[in-house]
């Protein structure tokens, strides 16, 4: 009989509830033993905060939001903040304590289910400590490289296209510009999937650094053809030409790094707009209801296909691997390759070409 671990890591995302479902019952299938770590690497540093998963206690999560396991992104077992008795929080390497754990509690692979942050972590105990490790994409950014899909992405995108369909209504009742902050740090997937599907009027994302005065260019050409209100959806890693990103504070990832917590550019987009041209402008931050609710159809069976292909990499033992869907299929692809940089949409895709044909205004 093996014992698999499984964490769920970094933000929440729906679909990760579907994908414990998957490895339980696959795992149950083969007759082996599912543990789950709560918050992270928590189980595998203290084992009173280890799980045993069974069908009985997944019977019905597929549909979920959240994870049963809870997450966090400062769980980062190579620097993890501890307070020692001075009252200060330092950043102390316990992976050694994890590892320790995980061989003494008879596991033969962890199945870590996170972004970029959390499979880079995962790698490293593969590559430094030769922890067996499968990962599984999670993202609602869809950023990560080697997957054509993360899951997630589609219950934001479509949490967001509903946000922007209502704003129609009330924008055009009181003819205003309203200005939708949507998440999307380095990728700006959920902006343009979102703004494309919902009818935006601009839609300013990462990778197409803005002109403001385009921007209110686009509004201005809307009153002249007679079209009193305008939607703009920006992504939050979205910037102006020549300007930083703006941000709201620095904060400690669960890699160990400094990283800006990003907000803020919806406002500052919203202001610029009611100087510029005059207009009512509101703007709106979705925020984390677009990490929130039950998975659509299609990040259930997403998440469902690369839970049940982890264990089957598990049997075969093809570690330091995730799960990734290419086409049609899900293929295993090394985690290296995974988190060496993040993807982007690329400004020659169908999607852009579209946008710009259909008259939305991209900033540039």
């Amino acid at each position: 009989m093996k014992k698999i671990v499984i964490s769920t890591g970094g933000g929440d995302a729906p679909g990760l509830n579907a994908v414990i479902y998957a490895v339980v019952m696959s795992a149950h299938y083969r007759g082996w033993e599912v543990y789950g770590s709560r918050g992270g690497y928590k189980g595998l540093l203290d084992p009173d905060e280890l799980v045993r998963l069974s069908p009985e206690t997944v019977a019905d999560i597929t549909p979920m939001g959240g994870t049963i396991l809870g997450s966090t992104n400062k769980g980062n077992p190579f620097a993890m903040p501890v307070e020692n008795l001075a009252g200060e929080v330092q950043l102390r390497d316990v992976s050694d304590r994890v590892m320790q754990n995980f061989k003494r509690l008879g596991f033969f692979c962890h199945i870590a289910v996170g972004g970029d942050g959390s499979l880079e972590i995962a790698h490293r105990f593969a590559v430094e400590k030769g922890m067996p490790v499968i990962g599984v994409p999670k993202t609602i950014d869809n950023d990560l490289l080697a997957t054509q899909r993360t899951f997630g992405c589609d219950t934001a995108v479509a949490t967001a296209t509903e946000a922007i369909d209502k704003l129609h209504s009330t924008a055009k009742s009181h003819d205003r510009v309203m200005v939708v902050e949507v998440m999307g740090r380095d990728s700006g997937w959920i902006a343009i999937n979102s703004g494309l599907s919902g009818c935006a009027d601009v839609i300013l994302t990462p990778e197409i650094p803005f002109d403001i005065e385009k921007v209110c260019a686009k509004i201005n050409d809307n009153e002249l053809h007679h079209k009193h209100y305008s939607i703009v959806v920006v992504a939050e890693g979205a910037r102006a030409k020549g300007a930083e990103v703006i941000h709201k504070a620095k904060e400690q990832t669960e890699i160990g790094r400094q990283e800006v917590l990003l907000g803020g550019v919806g406002d500052w987009v919203a202001r610029q707009i009611r100087e510029k041209t005059g207009k009512d402008t509101r703007s709106l931050v979705l925020g984390h209801l677009q990490r929130g609710g039950s998975p659509t159809t299609f990040d259930r069976m997403l998440a469902l296909r690369f839970g049940g292909a982890a264990v089957r990499l598990v049997e075969e033992e093809i570690f330091d691997h995730m799960v990734a869907l290419s086409s049609t299929d899900i293929k295993p692809v090394p985690l290296a390759e995974a988190v060496k940089a993040r993807k982007k949409v690329p400004l020659d895709s169908d999607k852009i070409l579209t946008a710009r044909e259909i008259g939305i205004c991209l900033g540039d």
